[in-house]
C-alpha cells in the first residue's frame, strides 16, 4: 500500500544521502558505535538523516557546524532510539541551540518545606519543557566514548522523561514493562547515591555524582552509562541496567563483551577530561 510518509522518508534520505566515506568517519569518531552490526548502522544512519530534516540546529558564534559534526550530533541522538519504533519521540521540540562553551542559567528549585530557592548555575547542557534543546559544543565534541558521558544522550533522555510532563526519571513505559519494578530499581538506587553523598559528599561514587540530584537527573546520568559505560553501570546498579534495557530495547553490555571477546586488544577509548555539569 503506497503511504504519503514513507514516500516522504524516501525522499528525505535521496536527497541528503551519507557516502560510505562520510560514515566510515562516523564510525571512528564514535566509538560507542562499534559492534553494531549492518542492518542496525544502516538504520542509524537513515534516522541520523531524518533527525537532521526535522530539527534545527543553531550555531551561536564560535561554533563551527560543518556536515560531518551535524551528522555525529545526529547519530549520538538517535543511538537511544535505535530498536525503538519510528513514533516521534522527540516531539515538542524543533531546535538544538549549541553554545561555544558552558552557559550560566538562572535555576529555581522549591525544597520539600515548600521554600523557593533561586540561583545562577553554570551547566553544559539543557532541555526545556516544550522548548529547545541547549548544548555546550565543547561537551558534544567530548562525547561518542566509551567513558560515562554523552551530552546528547544526556540532554535527550530529558526529552524522553518530559514526553509525560515534567521530568521525572519515567518515560513513557512499553506493555511489556513494570512502572512498580522502574521504580523499585531506580529509587533503590538513587536512595543509595543520596546516602553515600550524606555520609561523606566527596564519595567516589560508582557513576557520577550528579545522578543524586533528582529522579529526572537520576534517568538522564544513568541513560548515558547505559550507552557509554554499560559494564560500570551494570555493575553498580544492575537492575537499573536491566530497566533500561527495557524501556531503550538494546543491550550494549553485551555489545562491549562481545567487542572485547573478539579482539582481546580492543582498546576502551575513553576521554580523560572528567565528567562536565549536566542540566
Amino acid at each position: 500500500m503506497w503511504s504519503l510518509r514513507a514516500w516522504r522518508r524516501q525522499r528525505i534520505l535521496a536527497k541528503h544521502p551519507v557516502s560510505p566515506a562520510e560514515w566510515q568517519a562516523v564510525l571512528q569518531k564514535l566509538p560507542i558505535l562499534d559492534g553494531l552490526n549492518e542492518t542496525e548502522q544502516l538504520r542509524l544512519r537513515e534516522r541520523a538523516v531524518l533527525f537532521l530534516h526535522h530539527k534545527h540546529l543553531s550555531p551561536l558564534p564560535g561554533v563551527e557546524l560543518d556536515a560531518h559534526a551535524r551528522l555525529l550530533l545526529a547519530v549520538q541522538a538517535e543511538l537511544p532510539l535505535l530498536h525503538l519504533a519510528d513514533l516521534n519521540w522527540y516531539q515538542g521540540f524543533h531546535e538544538i541551540v549549541l553554545y561555544p562553551d558552558d552557559f550560566i542559567s538562572p535555576q529555581r528549585h522549591r525544597d520539600p518545606s515548600g521554600v523557593v530557592h533561586e540561583w545562577e548555575g553554570e551547566h553544559s547542557g539543557e532541555a526545556w519543557l516544550q522548548g529547545p534543546v541547549i548544548l555546550a559544543w565543547p561537551g558534544v565534541q567530548a562525547s561518542g566514548q566509551w567513558d560515562g558521558y554523552n551530552l546528547v544522550i544526556h540532554e535527550l533522555a530529558h526529552k524522553l522523561d518530559m514526553l509525560n510532563g515534567d521530568a521525572n526519571g519515567l518515560p513513557p513505559p512499553h506493555s511489556n514493562m513494570a512502572v512498580q519494578a522502574w521504580a523499585k530499581a531506580m529509587q533503590s538506587a538513587f536512595d543509595q547515591m543520596n546516602a553515600e553523598l550524606d555520609a561523606n559528599p566527596d564519595a567516589e561514587t560508582a557513576i557520577d555524582p550528579y545522578a543524586a540530584e533528582d529522579p529526572a537527573e537520576f534517568f538522564a546520568v544513568t541513560s548515558e552509562y547505559f550507552f557509554s559505560a554499560p559494564d560500570l553501570l551494570n555493575q553498580a546498579f544492575p537492575a537499573v541496567y536491566a530497566q533500561l534495557a527495557l524501556f531503550y530495547r538494546q543491550d550494549p553490555l553485551a555489545r562491549l563483551q562481545q567487542l572485547h571477546a573478539n579482539s582481546p586488544d580492543y582498546q576502551v577509548r575513553a576521554d580523560n577530561n572528567g565528567f562536565a555539569t549536566k542540566g
